[in-house]
């Protein structure tokens, strides 16, 4: 398979052109971040390199720091499946995808090389250099399919990305005692929450019920932003981080002055009002 497109950024060390892409339908306003989840990056490559396949990606970053680009950024790369952010479900027609090659879970989360990592953040440089992404739409797999991906993991660093003015990140909140909500609770606290979390972006249902598919969308959140914990529970850390993340959003982008508040106890809504932590 010849290559048929010149590389966009000049990081790209080798161009593997797949036949999985198509034109976009909408502009470009999101960058997303993977994992392969394969054994080697060739593997991974070589899988979506297979039209019957029908999956791709743009760039994929070697354990080396090396970046190999698969689809031009012009074209609708096959990377986001099945997903949904701030309620649009094309995700791939507005995104760039980036495969980060690591075995994932199923590997125990190996630690993402140093090299590959500081590829990784100049890489994101490059393309918000070109496109208009706003830092809170650099997101994880995990984040807009949370039902079925958990990429790039609870260990990926995204601080580091954050450092280098790549992506939305707070310090996680850490709150001792006071109300938590899990699997099986229900009632206006629980549908405030998701209101919250629909507000970030997470394609999560407002119906006051805390169940299966809100352990999920919670794990993801946390997988992201609340790392030091995946559980899926929402404890006094997990909401106010999530509401402090939604009182730093870049500014270009509006929030309703009243968040909606979830009921704990009184010593967490004052912290919560105060965007305390």
């Amino acid at each position: 398979m010849s290559a048929d497109f010149k590389p966009d950024s000049p990081l790209v060390r080798s161009i593997a052109p797949t036949p999985n892409f198509g034109p976009r339908r909408l502009p470009v306003d999101m960058l997303l971040l993977h994992y392969t989840g394969m054994d080697t990056a060739e593997a991974a490559i070589a899988i979506m390199q297979k039209p019957e396949a029908e999956v791709s990606c743009h760039y994929v970053v070697l354990e080396d720091g090396g970046v190999v680009q698969m689809v031009a950024e012009e074209n609708r790369a096959w990377h986001a499946g099945l997903s949904s952010w701030e309620g649009e479900s094309d995700t791939n027609s507005r995104s760039i995808g980036i495969e980060i090659v690591n075995g994932g879970h199923s590997a125990g989360l190996p630690p993402y090389p140093n090299a590959q990592i500081m590829a990784v953040v100049d890489l994101c440089r490059d393309i918000l250099s070109r496109h208009s992404i706003r830092a809170d739409r650099v997101l994880a797999h995990s984040d807009i399919a949370p039902a079925r991906k958990h990429d790039p993991g609870e260990r990926f660093p995204w601080e580091r990305l954050h450092a280098a003015g790549i992506g939305h990140l707070v310090p996680e909140a850490q709150m001792d005692g006071g109300r938590f909500f899990m699997l099986g609770d229900e009632g206006q606290p629980v549908a405030a929450l998701q209101a919250m979390l629909a507000l970030y972006g997470y394609g999560v249902e407002v119906n006051g019920r805390y169940d299966e598919d809100m352990v999920t969308v919670v794990s993801a959140f946390q997988r992201h932003f609340r790392r030091s914990q995946v559980d899926g529970v929402a404890d006094g850390g997990t909401i106010l981080t999530l509401r402090n993340l939604l009182a730093e959003r870049p500014s270009d982008q509006p929030v309703e002055e009243e968040v909606p508040q979830p009921d704990m106890s009184h010593a967490a809504i004052r912290l919560y009002k105060a965007g305390e932590g």
